[in-house]
């Protein structure tokens, strides 16, 4: 039973270090890339970046719990490194050895697949490591999330064609939105809000890259009903730890964001998965928290 316990422990440490919770915005964001290149998505290629781009994400994030342990140690004690439930090398070897399977999985998918993989690897490393004392950190965090995209659609047709480049752009400011106000969580206050404005930039785009007016509407509605929700708490802050929860938010409305752009293609079923995704998040975060 004491064994039973303690692996329990660790593999919920594990969860905890990755934050897993996220993963499906990851898998929509590839999803997202994908179709707005202009490719199937049912088939292996997709499913290894998927793999691909889930084994940068948690690696970056056990790195991110790597770097800032220090911090950890005084802010938020309880995260797994500062509470030993796992050793600090143990981390940054398991997020090591995760950011080099991300690119052994996008070596066979060309060139530009690998190169968009290992500029990801560099990006993460980047923003893990000097994040903190940097005020471009989340421009940065913002990049990786647009690296996905890049990467997704370099493996899916060689390249990376416009409408992806700007749909990453405006996933990269809704992304450097969220990572301003997670920046703040641990004081559970935001500083200045007009950087909270970036949030607006997928919207923006949506509507103007929709070849299907209607439905790219409706899911534009949706992003901006539950970012201006996400928000408003932000700003009110109503009780303790309503910053941690409008991150939480704003980081399942990644999923919402790739939602707008595929209904904008006449991709309907794309975009309820996407939409799902969210959804998946939010109901993962109950028991994974998301920051």
């Amino acid at each position: 039973m004491a064994v039973a316990a303690v692996n329990a422990r660790s593999l919920t440490a594990l969860a905890r270090l990755g934050r897993v919770s996220n993963l499906p915005t990851v898998w929509t964001n590839v999803l997202a890339a994908t179709v707005l290149a202009g490719s199937e998505w049912q088939n292996l290629r997709t499913a290894t970046v998927l793999l691909a781009m889930s084994l940068f994400y948690v690696g970056g994030m056990y790195l991110n719990d790597y770097f800032d342990r220090a911090i950890d140690a005084r802010e938020r004690p309880t995260r797994p490194i500062p509470a030993g439930d796992v050793l600090a090398g143990t981390v940054a070897a398991i997020g090591g050895a995760l950011l080099a399977g991300g690119i052994a999985l996008m070596a066979p998918l060309g060139g530009a697949a690998l190169t968009a993989g290992l500029v990801l690897a560099l990006a993460i490393v980047g923003y893990d490591v000097w994040h903190k004392g940097s005020p471009a950190g989340p421009v940065v965090m913002g990049l990786c999330r647009a690296l996905v995209y890049a990467g997704a659609a370099a493996a899916a047709v060689g390249g990376t064609p416009w409408v992806v480049v700007v749909a990453a752009l405006a996933m990269l400011a809704y992304v450097a939105g969220i990572t301003y106000a997670a920046q703040q969580e641990s004081y559970d206050r935001v500083g200045n809000l007009w950087p909270l404005a970036a949030l607006a930039a997928p919207a923006v785009v949506a509507l103007a890259i929709a070849e299907h007016g209607a439905l790219a509407i409706a899911a534009v509605a949706l992003l901006a009903a539950w970012t201006a929700a996400a928000v408003h708490l932000l700003i009110r802050r109503p009780r303790a730890g309503a910053v941690s929860r409008a991150v939480s938010w704003l980081i399942a409305g990644i999923s919402l964001v790739d939602a707008a752009f595929l209904a904008g293609t006449g991709a309907v079923t794309a975009a309820g998965l996407a939409v799902l995704g969210g959804a998946a998040t939010l109901l993962a975060q109950r028991y994974v928290a998301g920051t």
